[in-house]
């Protein structure tokens, strides 16, 4: 198969909007992190360690996810390079390898997006707990209100 110049070249805008996101899920993850921290130095974290691996996987991944897409990015160039000075047959595989690192890098991307997700639901999960607890415990002291006031009246 010959490979033109140009299809590589296709690559680099995709490539460069992949980048994009991935930085902006670190700097997401980053300032949850840093909220972390501030809520921990502060004494208001429940369940941190949960969230603090949860938060160091995705980080993990956040980065290969960056690792991947810029390597997809210089193997793409290189094969550039090679087909401008006609090793098309090396061109070709380096750019396969370019696809390849890509894909890699859109499966991470998938897998830090599953467990992000599933953090969101476990925070669900607590605020819907929460609030049943919450509004119970309200209930009930509105009652015991209620009931200590018509003891008042009735003395």
């Amino acid at each position: 198969m010959d490979l033109a110049l140009t299809t590589p070249a296709l690559l680099f805008p995709a490539i460069s909007l992949l980048l994009l996101a991935y930085t902006s899920r670190f700097l997401a993850t980053a300032q949850l992190i840093r909220g972390l921290s501030a809520n921990a130095r502060e004494g208001k974290v429940p369940k941190a360690s949960i969230q603090i691996k949860n938060l160091k996987k995705r980080v993990d991944l956040i980065k290969l996810m960056q690792l991947l897409g810029v390597l997809s990015l210089l193997f793409c160039t290189f094969s550039m390079f090679l087909l401008f000075v006609e090793y098309k047959y090396f061109g070709n595989i380096i750019f396969g390898i370019s696809l390849v690192l890509m894909c890699a890098s859109l499966i991470t991307a998938l897998i830090e997006i599953s467990i992000s997700t599933n953090a969101i639901e476990f925070e669900l999960e607590g605020i819907k707990k929460y609030s049943k607890e919450y509004k119970r415990s309200n209930t009930k002291k509105n009652k015991l209100d209620k009931i200590e006031e018509k003891e008042d009246s009735i003395d």
